[in-house]
């Protein structure tokens, strides 16, 4: 079992930036793909950025593109995202997940370990 555990979530103004974190325990994410997913109230989870387990590979929502960036560090078992230039609709809460097997990766239910969230308020 992988425990997934996010935080620097806060609250800020827009333009600020923010970087979230996501630390595993329980077995080394070295081989996974992971993911940022969010959820705003009233509306279903989305996603919002994967890499590949090397970290070659990223891919983001096109809400996002230009303006977040996924990384890992997979020495120390943890999985970033920062996020610059913060705008109202990225207030939701932010979740980390990890994918054990090559699936599609903004597809929700392709990922098996999920995280608790972190919550971003972004206010104008």
């Amino acid at each position: 079992q992988v425990q997934l555990v996010e935080s620097g979530g806060g609250l800020v103004q827009a333009g600020a930036s923010l970087r979230l974190s996501c630390a595993a325990s329980g077995r080394t994410i070295s081989s996974y793909r992971m993911g940022w997913f969010r959820q705003a109230p009233g509306k279903e989870r989305e996603f919002v950025a994967a890499i590949s387990w090397t970290g070659a590979g990223t891919y983001y929502a096109d809400s996002v593109k230009g303006r977040f960036t996924i990384s890992r560090d997979n020495a120390k078992n943890t999985v970033y995202l920062q996020m610059n230039n913060l705008k109202r609709e990225d207030t939701a809460v932010y979740y980390c997940a990890a994918q054990t097997s090559s699936r599609s990766y903004s597809y929700t239910p392709n990922y098996d370990y999920w995280g608790q969230g972190t919550q971003v308020t972004v206010s104008s």
